[in-house]
């Protein structure tokens, strides 16, 4: 494709809407079809109406419940398999993917959905012995659950689901880092060009903090997600120890709560269902020649899930909690808040704690992120709280929110008698630089390290097929997986990478191996640009530095339309890493390049 092809906005037809959600499009340098969708546009007769699920029925299953925390000791084997969980409040059971292992108590069947949670201490490493413990054959005479689309960039289905674990956020070794290429299928009977050992090792070597760990195999990641393949990582220090007394005043277990949001569909007999058909992408998309099954551009749900179970509730103490709110959907952006404007107290974000407390009404979280909030429930004995969103989405134009359903998130009942055997202190006014507190952030500290500065560019185009293929690259235009590595930072160095975004949407960028900061923001002359041999960019206004939200050790990044977003990041490990837009549907067709640290 050309680049004047890649710019031409009289080619760029292609409506990206989700099924259920009914995304607007946005198509050339922001030149609008018009076309909208209804925010309750669910496929009769097919799948479930999302009005007709009874929500704040479920009670929401705590991940560092002890029957929800793997047993890590020794060397753990954790295996990927099918099972059933009730997700829906009413009727039958549905299909999906999770991951087995010993648990440090009884309570939770032997595979959940979502994985256990890994809690582990900083500094002492772990090994796992990963398994592949799928069917062949999820489905009778399919070798998958959900439809698969092979005419994308794909790992090969023949021998049965292709999976590989990656720990996101995780200080990895790039053979234990669960590299997209480096997939297996059940039994090993089938392995990707680049892989080398299901035996994992991490290190762990680094800071307090909630990451977590999905399935990354190549060109299905966004299948095997849905299917169930997600779990919590949470990493414990000195200072975050998740005991009560600990030095930084955190509320400790039971009150400390991750929260995994998803969105997914579901059809008439409760199980999942993932659009693939080539009448429904055009009727979305434009005409265009499109293989059945195909890929679809973004995928937006109408049911909302967190930690497995549509629209929960989770009962209260009139009381600070902590919640380590994680975006595990496929390309649904939340903007969160509370009834009653009851604040959120922003205390970290992907990766570590921030350098104090940030007071906001207002959550943005893009796929792959995580913010870790306290909110305090102190005087709200009796009241019913929900969780709402109302998310612009990933486009310029508004993602139409039904208020009723995907603008619900869940339900605090502060129902429970406050427990008087265990404090509840106030936070201090700093998380970092005091006495008995970790080393605070210093941006300029990491600047002065700096030696070398890199652009990146964020394209799209369309594939052969007519179907929108975003990309990455560089000034000189996009790049498919297998160009040349073009980004080598040597083994050691400081980086600042410089991420400029020429589409219509804002593409969470998440990099493997580092933590980063961010610098800066500012805008550029998006429709003045053209890519190619001794491209420049003009840049409009001055830099922005980072909100106090985003002030922290971060590894996914919101990128929007016509900004270059700056982060700086060591580069601490040698070996082949990718970084890709965390939109899984972009990222599988086929936002994602790889990067290599040299010796």
């Amino acid at each position: 494709m050309s680049n004047k092809q890649l710019f031409d906005s009289s080619r760029r037809r292609i409506l990206k809407a989700g099924v259920a959600a009914g995304a607007a499009a946005a198509f050339g340098p922001w030149v609008w079809t018009g076309r909208t969708a209804s925010a309750a546009a669910y496929l009769p007769g097919i799948t479930l109406d999302p009005a007709t699920i009874p929500q704040f029925l479920n009670l929401l299953p705590n991940p560092l419940a002890t029957a929800f925390k793997f047993d890590l000791s020794g060397t753990p084997e954790i295996g990927m398999a099918q099972t059933t969980a009730q997700i829906l409040p009413n009727g039958p059971a549905t299909t999906v993917w999770g991951y087995s292992g010993d648990a440090q108590a009884d309570g939770f069947p032997e595979t959940t959905f979502p994985g256990r949670t890994f809690e582990v201490q900083a500094g002492q490493s772990l090994q796992v012995q990963w398994e592949n413990n799928l069917p062949e054959y999820p489905k009778p005479g399919a070798h998958h659950l959900l439809p698969v689309d092979t005419t994308v960039h794909l790992a090969d289905i023949a021998a049965g689901p292709p999976v590989v674990p990656h720990l996101h956020g995780g200080d990895t070794e790039s053979n234990s880092d669960g590299l997209p290429e480096y997939w297996w299928a059940p039994d090993e009977n089938l392995v990707g060009p680049r892989f080398v050992k299901t035996l994992y090792d991490y290190a762990n070597s680094q800071e307090a903090g909630t990451i977590w760990y999905h399935d990354h195999a190549l060109g299905i990641t966004r299948l095997n997600v849905y299917a169930g393949l997600a779990g919590f990582y949470i990493i414990r220090d000195e200072y975050d120890t998740g005991q009560p007394g600990n030095p930084l005043n955190l509320p400790p277990s039971p009150y400390d709560v991750p929260l995994a949001i998803q969105d997914r569909i579901f059809d008439l007999g409760n199980q999942l269902f993932y659009p693939s058909d080539p009448a429904l992408a055009a009727q979305l998309f434009g005409p265009a020649d499109y293989p059945d099954p195909t890929v679809f551009a973004e995928f937006f749900g109408d049911v909302i899930i967190v930690n497995g179970k549509a629209w929960p509730k989770l009962q209260v103490e009139p009381r600070k909690y902590r919640f380590r709110i994680l975006n595990g959907s496929d390309t649904r952006f939340y903007n969160l808040f509370l009834d009653f404007s009851v604040p959120f107290l922003q205390i970290g974000t992907d990766q570590a704690l921030l350098n104090a407390p940030v007071a906001t009404t207002q959550i943005s979280i893009a796929p792959g992120e995580r913010v870790d909030v306290v909110v305090d429930f102190s005087g709200l004995a009796g009241q019913t709280i929900i969780m709402r969103n109302n998310a612009p989405g990933t486009f310029r134009r508004p993602l139409v929110i039904d208020p009723e359903t995907t603008g619900r998130i869940m339900a605090f009942e502060v129902s429970v008698p406050l427990n008087p055997n265990l404090p509840d202190p106030a936070l201090p006014a700093t998380l970092r630089g005091g006495p008995g507190q970790p080393a605070p952030i210093s941006l300029p500290a990491e600047l002065g390290q700096v030696s070398n500065t890199r652009q990146v560019f964020l394209y799209e185009g369309l594939d052969e097929l007519g179907r929108l293929k975003p990309l990455l690259g560089t000034a000189e235009g996009p790049l498919d997986w297998f160009a040349p590595v073009t980004e080598t930072p040597a083994l050691g160095s400081t980086e600042i990478w410089e991420i400029y975004n020429t589409t219509p949407d804002t593409h969470p960028i998440h990099l493997h191996l580092v933590r980063f900061l961010v610098v800066n923001r500012q805008r550029f002359k998006v429709k003045e640009f053209m890519p190619g041999p001794g491209a420049t960019v003009r840049l409009q206004g001055q830099p922005k530095p980072p909100a106090a939200t985003e002030a922290g050790w971060k590894d996914t990044v919101q990128v929007p339309p016509g900004e270059v977003v700056r982060i700086v990041a060591t580069f601490n490990r040698p070996g082949r890493y990718v970084w890709h837009c965390h939109i899984l549907s972009h990222e599988d067709h086929e936002m994602m390049r790889p990067f290599e640290v040299l010796e």
